[in-house]
């Protein structure tokens, strides 16, 4: 994999995994192929040629490649899954799971531990999940420290209070061997493998070993981890179904994120339900939808022995060998055929087109929704956007605009007068940013700061109007100006993209999505703005002049003249006789007018 490569005739027609770059280096897609030079070989056709649009996006930003080879198409595919969760390409489907859903991980310690998480990591740990619900995962996982006396300290310095009331085995004073705590932690990662039936069956055979060997202070442990199990199960309400483990899928989607439901029946019993989002699918098939989900969710949530889709997958053979094999027996995937199962099926997917529905009323609150996306570090409450407005650099002006809570605070907002010489809107946008950021650099050296109050707000975030280039002006000058704790984000308007510092690729919402459609209106608001008063230098300067000392001309008379010629300059060119047709003036006021003109403008002439 150390080679970069650039030509896919150079790619040996084995199978395995290819890995794309953009020319910084960032993993930007990762597939696998039976055949590695045939696979890739297609991505290297005209633009017009490629299969869909996303594929067209891709190629632009692509820069090389490299491969891994594997043995089998099956040990591509795993390999593939985990590049993808480990990677997160910008142009893979993902599932919306490290940042956004909990894990349960059990620990790779001599006594391992059971916590919950949101990132995955290399570390030869157990993981669960995801689960949709932080409260069930955080309730699951102290029902399997009580239950199976799992230390919850950090460090085993000592007796805790949770070995005072019982609730703790206390390896850390040799109250319980590694071989027994290890007993207890594989019973409980059966439970979180959703096998409640098979634990049962281990306890009781524990159970029993320990009152054969007079243990009865153990074997009344194994009781009551037992009881507790059953009256868990009692609990949940019980499906015409068999006594089998599945899980049902159900998957409903819009042009960008795909919602999917996965009803997970143990033992003949409802055991939870699962909401999880997949972002990036624009350009994806259902069936293509379908398959990367089954990949991803599936190397590390718990496998049943049946799972039900709709419809058929690709790779339906060589994903259900996989399966197979980490779970040690056949697994099957099956297509929804008979009343029932289309019925579950029915029920999974209304719930999915729910969940995607409350998907998108969640992106109702913009500012949130900036805060994920663009990685803030605070709620972006104050937001500030500039705009430059000139006529090939001649009475050139900035406004700032500032939204707070979503909304236009227009008593903040600000107007500037360019001293840069132009056309320049860079440099125009450099003296703008430096003019306002000056004042809240931690290197400013007046002693009192600006009395506007206003100006020395630190904004939660400030919005470029542009992409890279633009951006990157602005990293400069809070660079310049020592600022480091306030956010940057450019909006290209060509393809409405974000930004970033320190991120090649743009980050691109969904059009519909109210946090664009907030920054669309920062920067349009910001255009106004500066229009708005651009517009109004520009009329002073052009109304100011000698038509204000002419005796006679007020204000009426000067909009009459200015009316009927369009402009200053015309006005100096008209002859007497053109004057004297403008409403309002009278043949000795238009000699007034003309004559004055006339002098004014062999003064300028002689200066």
């Amino acid at each position: 994999m150390s080679m970069k490569i650039t030509d896919p005739n150079e790619l040996p027609k084995k199978p395995g995994v290819y890995i794309m770059h953009n020319s910084d280096d960032e993993i930007i897609y990762v597939g696998k192929a039976k055949k590695l030079r045939n696979r890739v070989k297609s991505y290297f056709r005209d633009e017009d040629k490629l299969d869909r649009p996303k594929t067209q996006v891709l190629m632009r930003h692509f820069a090389y490649l490299e491969y891994i080879l594997t043995d089998t198409e099956k040990e591509a595919l795993i390999l593939e899954a985990n590049l993808i969760k480990r990677y997160m390409p910008h142009y893979n489907i993902s599932l919306k799971d490290g940042k956004q859903y909990p894990y349960i991980k059990i620990t790779k310690d001599e006594f391992p531990r059971i916590l919950i998480t949101r990132s995955l990591k290399n570390d030869k740990a157990s993981y669960y999940g995801p689960y949709t619900d932080a409260t069930n995962a955080r309730q699951f996982i102290d029902f399997l420290n009580k239950n199976f006396k799992i230390r919850t300290c950090k460090n085993m310095d000592g007796p805790c209070l949770n070995y005072q009331i019982k609730q703790c085995s206390a390896p850390c004073i040799n109250k319980i061997s590694q071989k027994e705590y290890n007993r207890n932690i594989r019973r409980a990662k059966l439970l979180l493998q959703g096998r409640y039936k098979k634990t049962i069956k281990k306890l009781e055979k524990d159970m029993k070993h320990y009152s054969k060997n007079l243990e009865f202070e153990k074997a009344a442990m194994v009781r009551d981890q037992i009881e507790t199990i059953k009256i868990t199960l009692e609990k949940q309400n019980i499906q015409p179904t068999k006594d089998v483990d599945q899980d049902i899928i159900g998957i409903d989607h819009n042009d960008q994120e795909a919602a999917v439901v996965i009803i997970s029946v143990r033992n003949g019993k409802t055991n939870k339900k699962d909401d999880l989002i997949l972002k990036g699918i624009n350009g994806f098939s259902d069936k293509e939808i379908l398959t990367e989900f089954i990949k991803q969710y599936y190397s590390t949530a718990p496998i049943p022995e049946q799972i039900i889709i709709e419809d058929d997958i690709e790779d339906a053979d060589i994903i259900r060998e996989w399966l197979s094999d980490k779970e040690g027996h056949k697994i099957k995937i099956n297509v929804a055929e008979d009343g029932h199962y289309l019925t579950l099926i029915k029920i999974a997917k209304k719930n999915a087109h729910i969940s995607l529905t409350e998907n998108t009323k969640e992106e109702e609150n913009p500012l949130l929704t900036l805060e994920q996306y663009l990685n803030l570090p605070r709620l972006p409450y104050h937001i500030e956007g500039f705009d430059i407005s000139n006529i090939s650099g001649i009475y050139a002006v900035a406004s700032m605009v500032v939204f707070e809570n979503g909304k236009p605070a227009k008593n903040m907002y600000r107007k500037f007068k360019m001293n840069t010489p132009g056309p320049n809107d860079f440099a125009m946008m450099r003296e703008v940013l430096t003019r306002r950021y000056s004042h809240i650099s931690p290197d400013y050296q007046e002693d009192v700061k600006n009395p506007d109050d206003s100006i020395n707000i630190r904004p939660d975030l400030v919005l470029i109007d542009g992409g890279k280039g633009q951006l990157g002006m602005a990293v400069e000058v809070f660079k310049e100006l020592n600022i480091t704790d306030v956010p940057l984000v450019g909006l290209a308007k060509k393809f409405e993209e974000l930004y970033v510092p320190g991120r090649s690729e743009p980050i691109v919402l969904p059009r519909r999505s109210t946090a664009l459609q907030l920054l669309q209106y920062v920067r349009d608001e910001s255009h106004r703005f500066a229009i708005t008063f651009h517009r109004t230098i520009r009329g002073k300067a052009f109304t100011k002049s000698v038509l204000d000392d002419i005796p006679g001309v007020g204000k009426k008379r000067k909009q009459a003249l200015l009316t009927h010629f369009k402009s200053l300059d015309a006005i100096y060119d008209a002859s007497l006789e053109e004057i004297e047709e403008v409403n309002g003036i009278h043949k000795k006021l238009a000699k007034t007018i003309y004559d004055t003109l006339q002098n004014d403008r062999k003064k300028d002439k002689n200066n």
